[in-house]
């Protein structure tokens, strides 16, 4: 077993963020005062289900009554197709947008992310992805979430699936930084229950990982060049505060959806999260979800979700101390208790969270089958920028025996 230093000596801090923030229910009816100083024609990417809502209307409106031309793409679907984003060049490239608005979930703010980009310096998305190959800002884009778990408002990276390479590819440059992002937890209220729970799962894993994640202790040039530079003092501050929003907040959710002060936390916790992967990044459950959700079609917050008992297993003898205060953080720490013991449940606690979202906590329930084991693997090492987050070292035989144990529901205490 190879164990990783994960001490930050350098008490190194990195944020990327949007030049504005604002949060707290209502706060979507101060989007005309942000775009008007920006332009005057405005364009909105969000999909069917929300642009039928009241509350879609009730935002386009107040952006028509402050004298601005709203233009409007309402057919983004999950996971980002690129075709959506063709689609949406092809119907609004030269037509004078400038301001791009992402209005709904992950998938909205990550196309109204992309489209600022290809509208401002135009060719395919295809040519932008990895990591800082865009060239410059793009328009100004303003994100407002309806969903309390991707992170995305906050975040400069969008993810794409590419139909002719049968996965989904990441853009990831600090010039897809929103202008600014609307956190508004009215929003969240209509979200449907499977959508919560998605959701929910996927803050918690983000905040989870990019809290155990290794410190790389990069150099200036490693800053600059990366997006991603681990886990570090900064992030560990939005960490802490996430973690301990979800531990009281997930379970109100689900109790009650209309709970506001609940949907608040999560939204809250849910932007934590977002603040923290921006520079701290993802680790080995993002690596590997990604194919098993290309073999079973699984929303990817329940995906990994499914995965992060087994993940979290694999790396508590890498970060024993980050997983023990995250114990204190869920209120689950027991005084006089072992760094290990108290580590392990905090691990058994957001099981506990997992089940409360109705998450499986098997992979055998995704749809995955043992023959495919290696192909994710294989799959789940090509992720590089992620891979070399994770705080014990991941090899394919390690990934193949993490699959093992979650297809067999075996939550035992092991070793790899």
């Amino acid at each position: 077993m190879t164990v990783i230093d994960v001490t930050n000596t350098l008490g190194l801090g990195l944020l990327r963020q949007p030049r504005t923030v604002l949060f707290g229910p209502g706060q979507r009816r101060q989007l005309p005062h942000l775009v008007t100083p920006l332009g005057s024609t405005v364009l909105i990417c969000t999909d069917e289900r929300m642009a039928t809502t009241d509350e879609f209307r009730e935002v386009r409106a107040s952006l028509e009554d402050a004298g601005l031309t709203v233009a409007v793409f309402s057919r983004v679907q999950p996971d980002l197709p690129r075709a959506d984003v063709l689609e949406l060049v092809a119907e609004h490239a030269g037509s004078g947008i400038d301001v791009v608005v992402g209005l709904g979930g992950g998938s909205c703010l990550d196309m109204a992310k992309v489209a600022a980009l290809v509208l401002k310096h135009g060719g395919d998305i295809n040519e932008y992805y990895g990591e800082n190959l865009v060239p410059g800002p793009g328009l100004p884009v303003i994100t407002i979430p309806t969903t309390g778990g991707t992170g995305a408002e906050v975040t400069c990276i969008s993810v794409v699936f590419d139909s002719d390479r049968k996965m989904k590819i990441g853009v990831a440059s600090e010039y897809l930084e929103p202008h600014a992002a609307i956190v508004d937890p009215e929003l969240t209220l209509t979200c449907p229950p499977g959508l919560t729970a998605a959701t929910g799962a996927d803050a918690l894993s983000h905040l989870i990982e990019s809290f155990t994640d290794r410190s790389k202790n990069p150099s200036s040039d490693e800053m600059a060049a990366h997006l991603y530079v681990g886990k570090n003092v900064l992030t560990d501050i939005f960490c802490r505060a996430g973690l301990q929003l979800l531990g009281s907040s997930l379970e109100r959710v689900v109790a009650n959806p209309s709970d506001l002060a609940a949907r608040s936390d999560t939204m809250l916790a849910s932007f934590c999260a977002g603040m923290s992967i921006n520079t701290a990044g993802t680790a080995a459950a993002h690596a590997i979800q990604s194919p098993i959700g290309n073999l079973t079609h699984t929303p990817h917050g329940i995906g990994v979700g499914a995965l992060l008992p087994y993940v979290m297993r694999f790396n508590l003898p890498a970060n024993t101390a980050a997983f023990a205060e995250m114990a204190q953080l869920f209120g689950v720490a027991t005084p006089g208790a072992s760094e290990l013991d108290n580590a392990k449940a905090a691990i058994l606690r957001v099981e506990e969270l997992l089940a409360a979202l109705g998450v499986p906590l098997n992979l055998k329930d995704l749809g995955l089958q043992p023959e495919q084991f290696a192909e994710v693997a294989a799959s789940a090492m090509l992720a590089t920028r992620l891979t070399a987050n994770n705080p014990r070292e991941l090899t394919a035989d390690a990934v193949v025996k993490i699959l093992e144990f979650g297809y067999a529901d075996d939550r035992s205490w092991w070793e790899i």
